[in-house]
């Protein structure tokens, strides 16, 4: 059967060019809410002799990421999934950030926990934001409701979020719910291990792509403080996602990568930037 690798987020950025690269070895899935948008991405892919399809599915959406979960188990042998779709905060409303950001991480882990032998890697992608945001605001106490109750999970992480002001609500969904990620795949490896399968996320900075554009202008002020002055290439962060997604990291599982240029390290508080 062939091996399949399912990419959320997959139609450029990040998720396109670590297609390029799993693509040598694996059959991809690309993942977006409209086929259509994937179109210009498969011809990329195809025009390298790589294998590849689109599929439409909402990961805010529980029963659309079980269609996808179980179409990529009829395809082949899940041999990994990048979980690199994501709202960013000038995308939506802040519920609709967080319902896709968390909710989606949430409907990926557990939909695909369902299909995925031995072997494979799940991959959930945060962002720096998870960092840099002061601790103080992270309803961590709430976490533990992603497995108890999504509603009330929901209601926990709207009610931090709409203590703020509600032009900053975007931007703390967004920073919540890219913490919460780190949290969920770190505390999924051992539910994952039981089954021989890994689960980590990685954390990006800022790197040139679509989604970085549209946020540029609260981006750039971070490059003075990272220890690599420049946005990084897409290229670099996919070869992470494909060497921590490969048999050569076969021992990593249950930790976040923070790929970020040295930024975080520079102790920067978003709170203190002009």
């Amino acid at each position: 059967m062939k091996k399949v690798c399912v990419i959320t987020g997959g139609g450029s950025g990040m998720g396109l060019a670590v297609a390029k690269i799993l693509g040598k070895d694996n059959y991809i899935i690309i993942v977006g809410r409209t086929v259509k948008k994937l179109e210009n991405a498969l011809k990329e892919l195809e025009a390298e002799g790589i294998e590849a399809e689109a599929f439409a599915c909402d990961i805010s959406d529980r029963t659309s990421v079980d269609k996808l979960a179980a179409h990529a188990k009829e395809v082949g042998i899940i041999s990994s999934v990048i979980h690199a779709a994501g709202m960013s905060p000038h995308m939506g409303e802040a519920k609709t950030i967080m319902e896709a950001n968390a909710l989606g991480t949430i409907n990926m882990n557990e939909a695909f926990y369902e299909v995925m032998e031995e072997g494979a890697c799940i991959i959930d992608v945060s962002s720096m934001s998870a960092y840099l945001t002061p601790k103080f605001i992270m309803p961590m106490k709430g976490y533990k409701y992603s497995r108890i109750d999504k509603e009330l999970f929901m209601k926990k992480m709207m009610a931090r979020v709409n203590l703020f002001p509600k032009k900053q609500r975007s931007g703390v969904a967004y920073s919540i719910s890219k913490n919460f990620v780190i949290w969920y795949a770190k505390t999924d490896a051992a539910k994952f291990g039981q089954k021989g399968v890994r689960v980590l996320s990685i954390t990006p900075g800022s790197f040139k792509t679509p989604m970085a554009e549209l946020e540029k202008d609260d981006t750039d002020g971070f490059i003075e403080h990272c220890a690599i002055k420049r946005y990084g290439d897409v290229e670099e962060i996919a070869n992470l996602l494909a060497f921590c997604a490969s048999d050569k990291a076969s021992y990593l599982t249950g930790t976040d990568i923070l790929c970020d240029g040295g930024c975080v390290a520079s102790g920067v508080n978003p709170l203190k930037m002009k």
